[in-house]
């Protein structure tokens, strides 16, 4: 698969385990130009210095720090909690009928949630946060970093588009990143339930060798009591709930098709 938009500019991919050749001790890329181009997009100062670490010990959580239950829904790669209001629904690439994220709906405002492999060594969100905003300066839009509820995260205003919210956690040798619209985009009390979903969300990378940026994969549900055949479920337009200017963020090139599973 070819990744665009959120990771907007390619760069060789070394072993999972390994840090990335041409980077600082901090993990900021040394090739990351700080031009107009980042200027223009808000991207404070500080944001291309080292800093104090998110701390995940209210989630999102590693596999290794949580046991299977019926709190969450599991997903593969992404175990999605249970909240009242919020509708979860696996989308799907229709070329390959392979699952590519996880939908959040919540009263008009929607939270699309995929995981990646990472280095042992580094995270990659700082990284992705100047790519993401370069990219969308590139376009004419306009990119800031604020201080959220998970860490530094992006606010997005795609020329346009609708305005977007991107959020990103890394974990250990895992990446979380979550593309929040609709209402919750730009209000707080509104992207309350979303971001408790998020916050709660186990992410399971697996011991098996996978390139940086590499997508974790997902699956359907299990059947209550099966070791494998998927839930039940029933395809839904995803074209209503996309807002414009959302697909240049997307990794992948794929199909309308959502697969409702909660």
């Amino acid at each position: 698969m070819t990744h665009v938009g959120l990771f907007g500019r390619k760069r060789t991919a070394d072993a999972a385990d390994q840090p990335q050749a041409g980077t600082e001790a901090d993990g900021i890329p040394a090739d990351v130009p700080n031009d107009a181009a980042v200027t223009d997009a808000a991207l404070e100062a500080d944001d291309w210095e080292p800093q104090t670490p998110f701390s995940r010990l209210r989630g999102p959580f590693d596999r290794a720090e949580k046991e299977p239950d019926d709190s969450r829904v599991d997903l593969g790669s992404l175990w999605v909690a249970v909240v009242p209001g919020v509708q979860i629904a696996l989308q799907v690439d229709e070329s390959t009928q392979t699952p590519v994220g996880v939908q959040l709906t919540l009263a008009g405002s929607g939270a699309y949630l995929q995981a990646y492999a990472a280095p042992r060594t580094e995270g990659i969100w700082p990284e992705i946060r100047a790519e993401v905003a370069q990219s969308v300066v590139a376009e004419g839009g306009r990119a800031e970093v604020v201080n959220g509820s998970l860490g530094k995260e992006l606010r997005l205003h795609q020329r346009g588009g609708v305005p977007l919210r991107l959020l990103g956690v890394d974990g250990p040798r895992w990446f979380l990143r979550a593309l929040i619209s609709g209402p919750a985009a730009t209000d707080e009390r509104a992207a309350d339930a979303l971001i408790e979903v998020i916050r709660a969300t186990v992410v399971d990378r697996g011991s098996q060798a996978m390139a940086p940026r590499e997508q974790l994969p997902l699956r359907l549900p299990l059947q209550p009591g099966s070791e494998t055949g998927p839930d039940t479920a029933e395809p839904a337009d995803a074209a209503a709930s996309t807002p414009r200017g959302f697909g240049q963020l997307r990794p992948f090139e794929r199909g309308p098709e959502i697969t409702e599973v909660h």
